[in-house]
């Protein structure tokens, strides 16, 4: 993420101070460290808010407002009896905290992406879900008490935007100025599988990172497969022991290790090999291997999850590996009358080549609500995040340590929130969208290797699974471009899509007449995407670049032609003579012979503006879809 205590977007935007990133989840334990007033300034003049905690727990100037809107949890408190709310929270906007780990490992200093910002929390979910009425709620009283930045890392399946709740408040909220982040959802990694399509929202998936908590499971044959586990016993030797896959005999059951599966099989002191899936929780897994007598268990990915391995909390030694790996345990097991395996703990291990790389989970564009809207809007990281939480794992550690690393594009949408919050900070001027704008242009579209971000099966990752590519903090604070969206812009969009004057007028909550609006066609909403229906007809659309660089500058347009499509740019040279100067450019895409798409369902593409001094470069996706 590039930031690191003096460096440049940190110090420059003063750590977030001032910014008020108003979280929607299940709660807070305001006692944890990460949310310290010591040394915080007080909240802003303009803040309303309150805080609904009593004495014992209180809210200060770092937690400057919690609020429940779920009855029947906690006494009616805001307090989190999940842990979803309160590692969120501390991921957008958490103080630094030193000596954090998980169990001893990944020991370091803990921090949000915006540690000095002020932090309000709305409490509109508990441990059986998140309701509608609460979410409205709590996103109409964030906006009424002053927030900056809205961070909702929870979603559902897609529905029209006058029909979610999600959309509408997060209209209400851009309205005013506040800035909206979302989780893109984990119902990857089929594709029209997100949440949070609308384009007034930026909708985050969810990404690796390049640090792991190794565990490895070895074979009696000598071969060893990498994988994950945040658990990893000091006490536990890795000698050889008798390896066992208990979905031998066909028993989907026993294969999930499901709860009670084991009784009647032989694991003790054994190695287990179990499958994800089944509806069962991978720790949950490990706790019939252990109830059963087993001595560690070795968790194997199904063919959709590839590479995505978790460092999950087990209750016993465990390595979760991939599928690939899996089957060839699986194989090893056929091939010998007396099959064995340990579990090798190799602690963290920093500088993963690959990262960042698409998590399976993570959920996939097109669009199903907009399709002319390109989604996911960008990526950042949601895989075996550590944060805070609000009972320690591990009593024989210190308090400080209510950690737990989690996995999730709830993970990934806090990152963004917070780096919005110091972009909010660096440019107060700029709006929802010219942020959005900022973040995505920017966006990094290789890995640490300088590759292309790869997705599960470490095979190149796709626009509907990257959006615009990883987020890029220090770029963002300074893009040279940006394309801006003014709520009122917004208008033709919504009645491009076929919505009635009614259903319009919910969302924007006045009055629209449909009839007397030049409607424009989705695509041409100035959005810093491009996401095409590719038939027999050529397309015109155009876009408009505001100068947030350098006055005096001039850029040049590099496209990236996607495959059996043909582009025109006009102008391909774009002069500023001012700053916040805009100018507008037209693109062209003329579909080519049909022959030349092969069995491409969809291809894709990008428009790179590089300015002449070399210190600009801006960026958008092109998707294209075949009809």
């Amino acid at each position: 993420m590039g930031l690191q205590t003096g460096f440049p977007l940190w110090r420059g935007s003063n750590y977030g101070k001032g910014i008020i990133v108003g979280v929607l989840d299940t709660g807070i334990n305001p006692s944890h460290p990460s949310f310290s007033g010591e040394g915080m300034p007080s909240p802003p003049a303009k803040w309303k808010g309150h805080c609904e905690f009593t004495k014992q727990r209180t809210c200060n100037n770092k937690l400057i407002g919690a609020r429940s809107f779920v009855k029947n949890s906690s006494r009616d408190l805001p307090f989190d009896d999940v842990g979803h709310g309160t590692h969120t929270a501390s991921t957008a906007a958490g103080r630094f905290v030193q000596g954090a780990s998980i169990f001893g490992n990944a020991n370091g200093t803990a921090a949000g992406m915006a540690p000095f910002a002020h932090l309000a929390i709305y409490k509109v979910c508990q441990l059986d879900g998140c309701y509608e009425s609460a979410i409205i709620a709590g996103m109409d009283a964030a906006i009424e008490d002053g927030v900056d930045i809205l961070s909702l890392s929870l979603g559902g399946p897609p529905f029209e935007f006058f029909e979610d709740p999600i959309a509408l408040g997060a209209f209400a909220a851009i309205r005013n100025g506040i800035f909206v982040s979302c989780s893109a959802g984990n119902e990857g990694p089929g594709y029209s599988t997100l949440s949070n399509e609308a384009p007034w929202i930026l909708t985050v998936g969810a990404s690796s990172i390049d640090r792991k908590i190794s565990a490895s499971a070895k074979l009696g044959n000598g071969k060893e497969f990498h994988g994950e586990s945040a658990f990893q016993p000091k006490d536990f030797a890795p000698t050889l022991l008798p390896l066992v896959y208990a979905g031998e005999n066909g028993n989907e059951s026993c294969a999930f290790c499901a709860p009670g599966s084991l009784e009647s099989v032989d694991v003790q002191g054994k190695v287990v090999l179990c499958e994800i899936g089944g509806d069962i929780a991978r720790i949950d897994k490990g706790q019939e291997v252990k109830n059963a007598g087993g001595a560690a268990m070795i968790l194997m990915n199904s063919e959709i999850r590839g590479y995505t391995t978790l460092a999950d909390p087990h209750v016993l030694p465990a390595a979760h590996v991939s599928y690939q790996a899996g089957l060839e345990i699986k194989e090893y097991i056929n091939s010998t009358s007396a099959p064995t395996a340990t579990v090798l703990f190799r602690g963290t291990i920093i500088g993963d080549p690959f990262a960042p790389v698409v998590a399976s989970f993570s959920s996939r564009g097109p669009n199903n609500v907009s399709p002319g809207i390109l989604k996911p809007d960008i990526i950042g990281p949601g895989l075996n995040i550590l944060a805070a939480w609000p009972v320690s794992l591990d009593h024989a550690f210190p308090p400080m340590n209510m950690i737990s690393v989690v996995s999730g594009t709830s993970m990934s949408c806090p990152h963004l929130s917070g780096i919005a919050a110091l972009l909010k900070n660096s440019h107060p001027d700029w709006s929802p969208a010219a942020i959005k704008s900022a973040i995505m242009t920017t966006a990094h579209r290789a890995n640490l290797e300088g590759e292309p971000i790869l997705d599960q099966w470490l095979e190149p990752a796709d626009v509907f699974a990257t959006g615009s590519g990883h987020v890029n903090p220090l770029q963002a604070n300074d893009p040279g471009l940006i394309y801006d969206i003014e709520p009122n812009d917004y208008i033709p969009y919504l009645c491009g899509l076929g919505y009635t004057d009614k259903q319009v007028g919910t969302i924007l909550q006045q009055k629209v007449r449909c009839s007397e609006v030049k409607i424009i066609p989705e695509t041409q909403l100035n959005y810093p995407s491009f996401s095409i229906e590719m038939g027999n007809t050529s397309q015109s659309y155009t876009r408009t670049v505001t100068n947030v660089g350098p006055a005096n500058s001039t850029y040049v347009v590099e496209v990236e032609v996607p495959l059996a499509v043909e582009m025109s740019i006009s102008p391909a040279t774009l002069t500023f003579q001012e700053v916040k100067e805009k100018l507008t450019y037209l693109v062209e895409f003329i579909p080519e012979d049909e022959s030349l798409r092969g069995n491409n369902t969809f291809v894709q593409g990008s428009i790179k503006w590089v300015s002449l001094s070399g210190e600009y470069s801006v960026s958008i996706p092109i998707s294209v879809i075949f009809n």
